[in-house]
């Protein structure tokens, strides 16, 4: 290696110190954490997966009972694991005794997922109260998030949460699937992202679960963004003042990532707040001419895409 050798041609280590070190850097071990764990994780799913369909194709020969009591003893099997291999609950992050216990716990929350749908497509279990079946999982994989310390947990308790108050919470689904035209859907989104946003952050400053506050910022800032940027859209009469959330949210966000040294907030915030700008800018008639649009839009881009790179440059060099 060039750096031992160098430190031997300075006579700062000796030859035998030299041997040593070179033989421990070729015989490094390659750490395979994050591959195992999405293997893991993928087999979880898969494993999820494959009841389901075995559900549905064997469910004249398996029969309901037996279908309640599979999905039954799963989630309990997947909870009593996680539980026996868990030490005490602290505010700060715990590992579990055994990795294993992580992912028998996600297995627990899909499996109950799994047996509350089939309760209620079989039995009406919950009658037309469909808001009290996302509710359910909603309170309970929080519980179970925070007890367990479990990120991915508390991403499915905050998608149940959404679920249950008439949001779709990811991104994609937010502009697909919901009809933010509606004001009552709309101002729900904007309540439920803002405060998702207020927990992370009250989190963080009190040193509770500060771990989780990614996720809390990152469920709640994309649907608040979602939702501004849907107000922006389709609300004629409010659109300055949902402009000035736009411009208010961006700019915190870009602060927020500059501070963390976060690439991911300083993203979200310039692509949303990016959107925004380009929509104010066609509408007020700026571009209607197409060469006016091209030239907008090459030199916006580029503004954009120097504005991130040297942004994550600065960040670099002060981390």
């Amino acid at each position: 290696m060039p750096l031992l050798d160098e430190l031997l041609r300075r006579g700062l280590i000796s030859a035998e110190q030299h041997r040593y070190f070179t033989r421990a850097a070729a015989a490094k071990p390659f750490s395979l954490n994050g591959e195992l764990q999405a293997v893991l994780y993928a087999g979880v799913l898969l494993l999820s997966a494959g009841l389901g369909g075995l559900i549905y194709q064997n469910l004249a020969t398996i029969g309901h009972q037996a279908v309640i009591g599979l999905l039954v003893g799963v989630t309990f099997a997947g909870f009593y694991y996680a539980y026996r291999n868990q030490p005490a609950f602290s505010v700060t992050p715990v590992e579990p005794r055994t990795p294993l216990a992580a992912y028998a716990l996600l297995l627990g929350c899909l499996s109950f997922l799994v047996l509350e749908g089939y309760l209620q497509a079989q039995y009406r279990f919950f009658g037309p109260r469909h808001g009290l079946a996302a509710f359910i999982p909603a309170v309970l994989f929080l519980g179970l998030a925070y007890y367990f310390d479990h990120r991915g947990v508390l991403s499915l308790a905050l998608t149940a949460l959404a679920a249950w108050a008439g949001v779709a919470i990811t991104p994609l689904d937010a502009l697909t699937k919901n009809d933010f035209a509606v004001p009552s859907l709309l101002y729900t989104a904007l309540a439920l992202g803002a405060g998702l946003v207020a927990v992370g952050r009250y989190q963080s400053r009190r040193g509770i679960k500060k771990h989780f506050t990614f996720t809390y910022l990152s469920f709640g800032g994309n649907l608040l963004l979602v939702a501004t940027l849907a107000g922006l859209f389709t609300r004629d009469d409010q659109r300055p003042l949902y402009a000035a959330l736009l411009a208010g949210l961006v700019f915190g966000f870009i602060a927020y990532a500059r501070r963390e040294h976060s690439f991911f907030f300083l993203l979200m915030a310039v692509l949303y707040g990016y959107a925004g700008v380009t929509y104010l800018v066609f509408r007020s008639g700026i571009a209607d001419n197409f060469y006016v649009a091209l030239f907008y839009l090459v030199l916006s881009c580029g503004g954009v895409i120097y504005f991130l790179l040297n942004s994550h440059k600065s960040a670099s060099r002060e981390s």
